[in-house]
Formats: C-alpha cells, structure tokens, sequence
C-alpha cells in the first residue's frame, strides 16, 4: 500500500473500531491488530492517539456533510424541501446497522475539556453543520436564517440522541413533521 492509502486504511479502521467500542476504549493496539499494520507505521502517521482520534473526526465530518449535501441536492430543488430532506438523510443514518448515534456527541462527552483538541474538532463538525442548515434557511428566503437552522438543529440533534437509543428511524420522522411546521409558519423574505 502506499503511505495515502495506508493512513486512509488506519483512519477507516480508527474510526470503525471508534464508532463501535469508544474513543477512550479503543486502544492503539486494538487498531494496530484491527487494521494489519505495524505500530510504527501508525505513530509514522499519527505521533499521538489523540491526533488520530482528530484526524478521524476530520475525515467523518468531511465524509457525512458532503454526503448530506449531496443527498439533499439529489432529493429537492424547492430551497424548503431542501431543508426538511435532511431529516431523510437522517433516516438513512439511522437504519445503516452500525447506527450508534452521533461519533461527535460521544468524542465531545469522552474528551470534557473545551480547550482538547478532539473537543475543538467535535465542536467544529457541530458549527459546520449549523452553518450548512444556515445556507439552506438564506437560500429559502427566511427571514431569520439563523433561528430556522438553530431550530431545525436542535431538532435533528434531538432526533439522533432519541434514535440511539430506541434504534428506530421514528424519531427522524417525527422531527420532519415538526420541522414541516416549523418551516410554515416561519416568516420568509
């Protein structure tokens, strides 16, 4: 393999064994046996486990919001359908079988402290998110972008954590119905 593909193996391998046992659970050795690669090969890519852990957080919330966009793009052309057609993508999420709800809310509970790193890249993943539901509220004419994203936000947010725990895709559809009031009833330019 050469050096790009060995450290996209390590980072899918990361973050597979991350989604799946837990930041602080999952060891270097865990990944080094998991993944078919020497222990220096990994810290010649990675001198720390915490840059590891950031550098998979970078490349999921790459991944999911390109993934999102797309989706979105591919499901509506009417800017409000736009919006509520994240709520299908939730859904998706939310029936894939290795579903265990949001990497960034279980990296940012694992690593308390605001000024950690892996903290820092959780938080970011969360405001580009909210910037892109930002986009789609402007590119829909609300008056009030901001609180139409913050809105359909903690909408999704509350969606996620529900579904973690009940494995059901339920709660990405009750929150598009409450997203589908919310969005009618808000003020547009």
């Amino acid at each position: 393999m050469r050096r790009s593909e060995i450290k996209n193996h390590l980072l899918d391998t990361a973050l597979r064994l991350f989604n799946e046992y837990g930041y602080h659970a999952t060891g270097i050795d865990l990944i080094v046996s998991e993944s078919g690669v020497a222990k220096t090969t990994l810290y010649r890519h990675f001198e720390t486990k915490e840059e590891l852990i950031v550098a998979a957080l970078e490349r999921r919330d790459e991944v999911d919001r390109h993934e999102m966009r797309k989706f979105v793009e591919t499901c509506a052309n009417d800017p409000v359908e736009r919006i509520l057609s994240t709520f299908d993508f939730l859904e998706q999420w939310f029936k894939d079988k290795e579903f265990r709800g949001c990497g960034f809310m279980a990296a940012a509970g694992e690593h308390k402290d605001i000024a950690d790193p892996v903290f820092r890249a959780a938080e970011m993943h969360k405001r580009l998110s909210l910037a892109y539901l930002e986009e789609l509220a402007h590119a829909a004419r609300f008056r009030d972008p901001r609180r139409v994203a913050d809105e359909i936000n903690l909408l999704q947010e509350g969606a996620t954590a529900v579904a973690q725990i009940t494995r059901s895709v339920e709660p990405a559809r009750q929150a598009k119905r409450m997203a589908t009031a919310l969005t009618t009833t808000m003020e547009r330019c």
